[in-house]
């Protein structure tokens, strides 16, 4: 059976519907049958047509209504009273009713219905009687514009207020347990809610209405549009502001406006903050770019304010302008601290005309955000309190060109500061640390190839300047300059190096050379003197020749006459050690290794100290991304391959538990080798530095044997920072879990870490430029190596080993196998063949002591096969090993071993000094001085090569 209410509910939908057509056919399709010229004709219009498109929506909302009414009261058995439209689908319906009551409103806040019914008055006059009973109270003297606005308001009023009487009683009828209850309920309380929020939209709209009839003509053309509602005046609730002036106040449920004569401020609520923490004696608001306090004589009026100011920011940040019904439900005490909403800054200063887009906090810019001036700069990235303060990424266009500045960094209180990349419209690329906006600290300044002057500075910068220990190649001059400067000039000792291979060390002030200093050319001839800035000799100096000759005197040039000099030649001096010249190392004791680079080790220290915070480890170590054109051409592109910040705290959090998990010796170096090769792990963003240092030195033009100590010390000393960096995590690490590290170590077991442990596991990163170094400084060794192994690889193995002197009774004869018609002299690369297999070994590694320990195997190979010839286990003195020795090194014929040699000599782990490995590598030393003897590059005249053997 069905309740009677659900029989009202029938006959109150059918109703309604009716009214709704009549409403449509009589009112709204007249009044838009007229088709205004001037603006206010064409809003009113517009605000109409979205009238009668509301209505519509209602009808068939009502519609679906009632025909689920008649369904259910055809067929109560088998219709369900949970399936009736308005209590299955109570949300579209109220959401119908809100649009259509919010349209509504806007038509009587503007006077649409009065502006109108003028359009179209004789039809009006023609129609009045027949309106008259639609129209309630449409007298002979009422004007039309009034009726129409009741014969709308009228019907819908009264709908609503009965569907919440018959709906409250349905709810009084079902039982508790009757399935559909809870619809009824939660529908009964929702069309509560609307009757509430329909009497206040009505209120509001008519308060508003005269509103504008109350302002001068410039206010009221500023302010009034359809949406807009008034909620407070301060004509009817007094209250005085501070420091700005205002005759007036007005709050409506979008901005808080204060009028001064003819002046109209307006703020976005969504822009306004009411302080909290103020007392109630004054009301304080935050605006972007105003703060001001609202006064009243007393405390009631005072918490009205409050309330009313407080809950409109609130309504306005919801976006649902007034449903629920203002300050319905849980009323917040306060507004939101937080929030994000575009505004546009207006006061003068550097946000002028700039757009702000995204998170606010107390009227200022609070968290990620874009900035956006009218110029075209614009930055997006990490706001605090207003200013530029985290990642952040901005775009400065360059007056001239349709080009752009782009800088990816990190700043602070709206200065770049920590790390950053800046990609310039010039094609220079920045990548290194900034303070106060200016670069300072290690960073890289590069040019691209295709501009005049190419050139790439690689260092230490204060300031904005070059300034300490850097690195600066000239790609036009063929030079690169090693050393000290100051205020961007090269000042200090410093080191020249040229494509052509000549070098020059000395002083230089203020960009120049000043003082004596030393050249080395090409061919080894070595000036000590004065020079020109283009490295002419000028002035007094000496030559020495690598012959040996000498020339001290006055050096000059004149224009196309070439150098010329007066002084004495001395050719009576014998020929100089080549260690004297060739070999001659520079800077060594121009810059100590200790101080090259601290702006690379700087911040690592810094950020150490510090406790290794997530959130710094980027602006302190850096981030590694590629340049990209792209970046500067377009904003779509205002972003970079980087780890979200917010996973770097935890990331670091699991980095020091990694450091802790891992630091027994036998974990320690599976550790360190996983943490060096990512280029997430502090330890490995420093390497990767380091690297960067390290070629920008060495590599192209800086590949010169003179530079070869320079390069090996500071390889050694990138291993001892390394080794103090791992050990600063792990005191972090340690102190986090209320723990410390025990006592510093002395200097032997710090040397037996570095040089056992950091040192082979970084030593791959430097190796091709060191290697590179070490094979220009024994180039002329290597080539009579070369030449010896040349002409002994002509021996049969028994003919070899009979030049080197080796006791018969040692030769592996019975190692060889012989053909048909073959004889023991004329077999070769077969003796020995164990050992000569397993030497060359030593260049497929890098690490000293892996090389250490092939020779050491080799070593054991040779023993083991003359013990085998021999039948007995037997130890070779040296007298036997050398020449052993000499045959597999001459059968190994390993190529630049005196490079490999020297290399692990000077990266060797000091332990060993003394040592077996020692004690090889010094028979190795031997072999190879033995291989470039003048007796190894002739054939003896007994074994020439024309006598058959």
């Amino acid at each position: 059976m069905c309740s009677p209410e659900e029989e009202a509910l029938l006959q109150l939908e059918e109703v309604f519907l009716a009214t709704l057509d009549r409403i449509n056919g009589q009112v709204l399709q007249p009044l838009l049958e007229a088709e205004p010229s001037d603006p206010q004709g064409k809003e009113c219009r517009r605000l109409l047509l979205q009238l009668q498109s509301s209505s519509q929506q209602l009808w068939e909302a009502t519609q679906k209504s009632l025909h689920s009414l008649r369904e259910r009261l055809r067929h109560p058995d088998t219709v369900g009273l949970e399936s009736v439209q308005l209590l299955c689908c109570a949300d579209h319906v109220l959401r119908v009713h809100v649009e259509y009551i919010e349209s509504y409103t806007s038509c009587v806040v503007v006077q649409a219905f009065q502006k109108a019914a003028k359009w179209r008055s004789e039809y009006w006059r023609a129609q009045r009687k027949a309106l008259r009973q639609l129209l309630w109270g449409l007298g002979s003297e009422r004007a039309v514009g009034p009726a129409l606005v009741q014969a709308l308001r009228q019907p819908l009023t009264h709908h609503v207020q009965q569907y919440v009487l018959l709906l409250l009683s349905l709810g009084d009828t079902v039982g508790d347990h009757h399935p559909a209850r809870e619809l009824v309920v939660r529908t009964a309380s929702l069309f509560g809610g609307l009757q509430s929020f329909l009497r206040q939209a009505l209120d509001q709209a008519t308060a508003t209405q005269a509103l504008w009839r109350t302002l001068s003509s410039r206010p009221r053309d500023a302010l009034c549009t359809p949406a807009r509602r008034l909620l407070q005046d301060s004509q009817d609730i007094p209250v005085t502001v501070a420091p700005l002036r205002a005759e007036r106040v007005l709050l409506f449920d979008d901005v808080l406006v204060l009028l001064q004569g003819h002046s109209v401020h307006t703020f976005d609520l969504k822009l306004v903050w009411v302080d909290p923490e103020q007392d109630g004696c004054a009301l304080h608001l935050l605006t972007p770019e105003e703060e001001f306090f609202f006064s009243s004589k007393n405390s009631q009026d005072q918490a009205v304010w409050r309330w009313k100011v407080t809950q409109a920011v609130c309504q306005a940040l919801r976006g649902k302008k007034d449903f629920p019904v203002l300050g319905a439900g849980p009323e917040p005490s306060e507004t939101p601290t937080c929030r994000s909403v575009a505004y546009t800054f207006l006061a003068e200063g550097r946000l002028c005309q700039a757009t702000y887009e995204g998170e606010w906090c107390r009227g200022r810019p609070h968290g990620k955000g874009t900035l956006k001036w009218p110029d075209g700069r614009n930055h997006v990235g990490s706001f605090c309190q207003g200013l530029e303060h985290g990642f952040g990424i901005c775009l400065v266009p360059q007056a001239s060109e349709d080009k752009f500045d782009c800088y990816k960094c990190h700043w602070r209180e709206g200065s770049m500061c920590g790390y950053g990349i800046c990609e310039h419209g010039t094609d220079q690329v920045y990548k290194g640390h900034f303070r106060d906006g200016l670069r300072h600290g290690f960073g890289v300044l590069e040019s691209a190839p295709q501009l005049p002057g190419p050139c790439k500075y690689t260092g230490h910068w204060e300031r904005g300047q070059r300034s300490g220990y850097g690195v600066q190649e000239d790609r036009d001059r063929g030079e690169r300059y090693i050393g000290m400067w100051q205020a961007d000039q090269r000042h200090g000792p410093g080191v020249m190096v040229t494509q052509a291979g000549v070098c020059y060390q000395g002083n230089f002030q203020a960009d120049k050379m000043v003082g004596p200093g030393v050249l080395l050319s090409e061919d080894d001839s070595l000036y000590e003197g004065t020079f020109t800035r283009d490295l002419v000799l000028l002035g007094k100096g000496k030559v020495t020749f690598p012959n040996g000759f000498t020339l001290e005197g006055s050096f000059g040039s004149g224009a196309g006459s070439g150098l010329h000099t007066q002084g004495l030649l001395d050719t009576a001096a014998p020929p100089p050690d080549p260690s004297s010249t060739c070999k001659r190392q520079l800077g060594l004791g121009a810059f100590p290794v200790e101080s090259r680079w601290q702006g690379v080790y700087g911040p690592f220290r810094d950020f150490v100290r510090a406790g290794c915070p997530g959130d710094l480890q980027e602006a302190l170590l850096g981030f590694h991304v590629q340049s990209s054109r792209e970046l500067r051409r377009s904003q779509e592109y205002l972003c970079c391959e980087r780890t979200p910040p917010d996973d770097s705290a935890g990331r670091m959090e699991d980095i020091l538990e990694e450091v802790l998990r891992h630091r027994e010796p036998a974990a320690l170096q599976p550790y360190l080798t996983k943490a060096l090769s990512s280029s997430l792990h502090p330890l490995g963003m420093l390497l990767r530095t380091l690297m960067q240092t390290f070629q920008a030195t060495y590599a192209g033009i800086g590949a010169n044997k003179h530079l070869q100590g320079l390069a090996q010390e500071e390889v050694k000393q990138h291993a001892r920072e390394l080794w103090a960096a791992y050990r600063g995590l792990l005191r972090v690490a340690l102190q986090r879990k209320g723990q410390a590290l025990e006592e510093e170590e002395d200097t032997e077991t710090r040397d037996l870490r570095v040089y056992g442990l950091v040192l082979p596991l970084i030593l791959p990163s430097f190796y091709s430029e060191l290697f590179t170094l070490y094979l220009l400084l024994h180039e002329r060794e290597d080539s009579l190596y070369s030449q010896g192994l040349t002409n002994l690889s002509l021996f049969p193995d028994t003919k070899l080993l009979e030049f080197l002197d080796v006791q018969k009774h040692l030769w592996p004869l019975k190692d060889l196998t012989l053909t048909t018609n073959q004889r023991h002299s004329l077999v070769k690369d077969k003796c020995f063949l164990s050992a000569t297999e397993c030497l060359q070994k030593v260049i497929t590694t890098v690490d000293p002591r892996e090389k250490l320990e092939v020779l050491e195997r080799t070593y054991g190979e040779i023993e083991a096969t003359v013990s085998r010839v021999l039948g007995r286990e037997h130890k070779l003195p040296m007298d036997d090993l050398l020449p052993l020795l000499i045959y597999v090194v001459s059968r190994a014929r390993i190529q630049h071993l005196g490079a490999e040699i020297h290399l692990i000599r000077d990266m060797m782990d000091p332990v060993h000094t003394g040592g077996l490995y020692d004690f090889l590598l010094t028979a190795l030393e031997s072999c190879y001085e033995h291989l470039q003897r003048d007796d190894m590059h002739r054939l003896p005249s007994r074994w020439d090569s024309r006598e058959p053997w």
